[in-house]
């Protein structure tokens, strides 16, 4: 039996640019979504095109973001800004969106959140509240 990626199994670059861009939509539209998007710049170009070549590598597609920017080190970027439970909430609430929006397989939307949700509880950079235990 063939093992197909999650960058295959969404769609490819297509799958991966509509999950990307209905999250940044979700942010810049979910009132609970606004303390989030207020760290980010006005226009969302860059930091869209970022995050789909990070999901792009991390989903096992092509390795976009290494190849120009070298090793992810995702925690160390975003030090600078204040993450604690309610921006890491925020940021999966519209991810939730996003994924529900897409109507993916059950299985695929599974298991892109067992990838995703340990990665945004690991981004938290101050101490509050236990972490996500389940997606």
């Amino acid at each position: 039996m063939t093992e197909y990626s999650l960058y295959d199994r969404i769609g490819g670059e297509a799958g991966v640019s509509r999950l990307v861009n209905l999250f940044y939509d979700f942010m810049a539209s979910e009132p609970e979504a606004k303390q989030i998007l207020d760290l980010h710049h006005a226009d969302l170009g860059e930091t869209r095109e970022k995050l789909f070549q990070y999901f792009t590598g991390w989903f096992d597609g092509p390795p976009l973001f290494v190849d120009l920017y070298g090793h992810p080190r995702l925690r160390g970027r975003h030090m600078h800004i204040k993450i604690g439970l309610a921006e890491r909430d925020a940021w999966l609430l519209c991810l939730y969106h996003a994924l529900d929006t897409m109507a993916l397989d059950a299985d695929l939307h599974k298991d892109l959140l067992e990838k995703i949700v340990p990665m945004a509880d690991h981004m938290r950079n101050m101490a509050d509240e236990a972490p996500l235990s389940d997606c």
